[in-house]
């Protein structure tokens, strides 16, 4: 502990962090890029790792750029542990978030080839979420967690936030008491602006903007109360509107929606005869685009207020039964014939009785959207091993600045 020592620089692991090695262990050194040569501290000794601070770079990677935030990396703002890649060249994140895709299928799923397609880049590496997470210090300042740590940071600015939700964020004068988080969204293409508040005791702070915007106070037991304006935005995405709810999951990544969309039906190659799978469907993004080139589509979906924005948005289709229960607990207990399945689970991944039934059900094709590669090639490991080839994984970047990794993968029985 507290050694500082010279280290190259050889990887990047998935977490954000470069990787190297010293007296025959991996070193995780933060804000510093893959083919650089540093100094680095260890600040937590493990038995087979080490995790260090960066302390000079001493040979830059020709990707190192100067990151726009002032609450990024190690300084007197910072760390702010929204983003973790602010300091790499955007083509440079891309090549590596897909050099940590095909890690994790070789190491994990234990394919020796993965079958990759070149990545699909977010339309702006900039301003694209269309959502936002605050938390509330103890001297009621809203901010971001730190870089591995539960301390908050406080926060004036976010360079990956909707401009509208940024404006949203700096007009906010609000008396914060009993507030313990604010979650900020916006219809990329409606524009529709609202503030999600949870607060102790379940009561309302006072506040004050000048935009017009929502007001929903989510509560404890798990339902929302409308304090101004409406219970939901709208998003387009492909050309149909979604009622999205305070309380429901939806992409941040508008534009990249539209194209993983496009990639689901890619995948699936309907001719409008089939029975289709749709598990964790959530609000009926992909749902609603399946349904028009399918003859029965099976969607499922725990979260009550999904389900319950699912059944707007999928009112028009008289084909689609809708669960609400978890796919474990539903897709075990089907007997049906399915010609395709999509798979859109959380980040923990698909539980072993949803993979083992889908074994048995044995759809022809499965299409596996994932936000975390570690669970994917996990997953899709158990599913080679019960019969199905993975023939295709593509990344679409949704999360510019960040090391986190969004793909869809097609496997065929």
């Amino acid at each position: 502990m507290g050694e500082v020592f010279e280290l190259e620089l050889n990887g990047m692991a998935y977490g954000g962090a470069a990787v190297g090695r010293y007296q025959g262990r991996a070193i995780f050194v933060p804000y510093a890029i893959a083919g650089e040569r540093v100094r680095a501290e260890v600040v937590e000794d493990r038995r087979r790792y080490a995790n260090a601070r960066l302390v000079e770079v001493l040979v830059p990677s020709p990707d190192r750029v100067q990151s726009p935030c002032p609450h990024f990396g190690p300084g007197p703002e910072g760390p702010c542990g929204g983003c973790q890649w602010q300091h790499i060249a955007y083509p440079a994140q891309l090549r590596f978030k897909q050099q940590v895709l095909a890690e994790q299928l070789r190491r994990i799923g234990g394919f020796a080839d993965p079958p990759l397609r070149p990545p699909v880049p977010s339309p702006s590496p900039w301003a694209y979420r269309n959502q936002a997470r605050f938390g509330v210090d103890q001297q009621g300042r809203l901010g971001y967690r730190a870089l591995n740590s539960h301390r908050l940071v406080p926060i004036r600015e976010c360079h990956i936030l909707d401009p509208r939700l940024l404006e949203l964020f700096q007009s906010l004068d609000l008396d914060l008491p009993g507030l313990k988080s604010l979650t900020l969204r916006v219809g990329t293409a409606s524009g529709e602006l609202m503030m999600v508040m949870e607060t102790e005791g379940d009561e309302p702070p006072e506040l004050e903007t000048d935009l017009p915007v929502s007001v929903v106070l989510h509560l404890r037991d798990g339902t929302s109360a409308v304090l101004v304006g409406n219970s939901d935005i709208v998003e387009e995405v492909a050309g149909r509107a979604f009622h999205i709810s305070a309380g429901s999951f939806f992409q941040v990544n508008t534009p990249l929606a539209e194209a993983m969309v496009e990639r689901v039906l890619s995948c699936l190659a309907l001719k409008g005869t089939e029975t289709v799978l749709d598990a964790y469907s959530g609000v009926g993004l992909f749902t609603a685009h399946i349904a028009p080139h399918a003859a029965r589509v099976i969607a499922i979906e725990a979260d009550p207020a999904a389900v319950t924005d699912a059944e707007i948005n999928l009112d028009e289709f008289s084909h689609i039964e809708l669960y609400q229960a978890a796919v474990e607990d539903v897709l075990p207990t089907l007997e049906v014939t399915l010609d395709a399945a999509v798979l859109d689970p959380p980040r923990a991944g698909c539980a072993p009785a949803v993979l083992d039934a889908l074994i048995r059900l044995g759809p022809p094709r499965l299409v596996y959207v994932s936000c975390d590669p570690s669970t994917l090639a996990r997953d899709c490991q158990r599913l080679a091993a019960g019969g199905y080839r993975l023939a295709e994984v593509q990344l679409f970047d949704l999360f510019p600045q960040t090391y986190h990794i969004e793909s869809i993968s097609l496997l065929t029985r």
